[in-house]
């Protein structure tokens, strides 16, 4: 497949927990022994097989998402960003960013992770309170968080950590005290993510079951708006729905992915997106790891599908990403993408009604949704496609 010379970048998946999270419906497994020299050999084989297909790319981001890649061999992750090198020039500003938890035991693997070129780390603190942690399956408590914050910031130039709220039970006076502790300890990036009960979880059964519930409509609002209020006033605004920065401190890696651009998915049930001259293609390999692991040995990959997005489903992908960011998407951007005026792929009448009602914003350059918009986005976006 003929590609342009446009950017890519690297999302690699390792797919291993020490346990699960009762909430995270991500593709996470637990197992006791992990042959590191074996999948170190099966993520290099994919690497090298998928990118023939993608030579003369440059590279602008690498991510070690999972799963829980900090329990990675810092020596495996080094030899994955030197074979992405080896395979593709790397843009200047290459940001390489690995997930990491903070147990005291991956938090003193933050050094090495850092010698093995790692200059990006994202913690999953999740809360700073040690009976939420207890609640939300968390193997940390919050002083190991905040002594693994403060170790990852004298090591990495950019560090970033998740919290969760919207917690049952938690009130505006509570998030307000967690959040104000968290900013004193942040760098340039946050992640603020409101609790959501995901299908098959062990907590859609806890809910299901009425072993707790989540803050209603009106409290989910509020605390939303505080979340906005106060990370604006410590000059951290978001970016996209659930994340802030300082300018120019974005997530490069998570941009690509909203903004609609290229990235390349290895490992276990990694997904990706590349665009050539037939148009855009989804990727997802094999997500048992297992499965993935077979495949890769028998046959040098573990894609599972490989399929050309239809052009309608691309327009309605575009949209549902581009409007998570605050930005909003670039009209011009969004008609050189897909050959149509975004005017021509969105409903007149619920345009209007939204515009009027405060949730969206169209200028000659961008469609954006506003901060009521983004915190009832699914409407809007289902309101707005025709």
């Amino acid at each position: 497949m003929a590609l342009p010379p446009s950017p890519l970048a690297v999302y690699i998946h390792w797919p291993f927990c020490l346990s699960m999270c009762p909430y995270c419906d991500f593709n996470s497994h637990v197992r006791q022994d992990v042959d590191q020299a074996r999948w170190r050999a099966a993520l290099l084989a994919e690497l090298a097989h998928d990118s023939g297909e993608l030579a003369g790319r440059t590279i602008t981001s690498i991510f070690f998402g999972g799963g829980t890649p900090s329990l990675m061999d810092p020596a495996l992750v080094g030899a994955i960003i030197d074979a992405v090198a080896g395979h593709w020039p790397m843009a200047e500003d290459l940001e390489i960013t690995l997930e990491a938890n903070p147990t005291s035991v991956e938090a003193g693997r933050l050094a090495d992770f850092r010698s093995a070129g790692v200059n990006r780390v994202s913690l999953g603190v999740q809360a700073l309170d040690d009976g939420a942690l207890a609640f939300l399956g968390r193997g940390h408590s919050a002083n190991q968080a905040i002594a693994a914050v403060a170790v990852a910031r004298t090591l990495f130039d950019r560090v970033s950590f998740d919290l969760i709220y919207g917690r049952p039970g938690q009130t505006l006076a509570a998030w307000r005290a967690e959040l104000a502790q968290a900013l004193r300890l942040a760098g340039d990036h946050l992640s603020l993510y409101q609790l959501t009960i995901e299908k098959g979880t062990p907590f859609h059964a806890a809910v299901r079951d009425g072993q707790f519930s989540l803050p209603g409509e009106e409290l989910a609002a509020d605390l939303f708006e505080q979340t906005q209020a106060m990370m604006e006033d410590a000059e951290l605004p978001a970016y996209e729905i659930s994340n802030h920065a300082r300018p120019g401190a974005a997530c490069r890696h998570n941009l690509t992915t909203w903004r609609g651009d290229d990235y390349l998915g290895i490992g276990p049930g990694a997904h990706g997106r590349l665009t050539g001259d037939g148009g855009t293609r989804a990727t997802e390999r094999y997500p048992a790891p297992e499965a993935w692991l077979k495949a890769v040995e028998k046959g040098g990959h573990g894609m599972r599908r490989a399929e050309t997005i239809p052009p309608d489903d691309r327009v309605q992908e575009l949209v549902m990403m581009g409007l998570r960011l605050t930005a909003g998407m670039d009209r011009k951007e969004f008609e050189r993408r897909t050959g149509v005026a975004l005017e021509d792929v969105i409903d007149a009448a619920a345009l209007t009604r939204l515009t009027d009602g405060g949730f969206i914003e169209l200028t000659a350059v961008s469609l954006r949704a506003t901060r009521a918009g983004r915190l009832r986005l699914n409407a809007v976006i289902a309101a707005l496609l025709v």
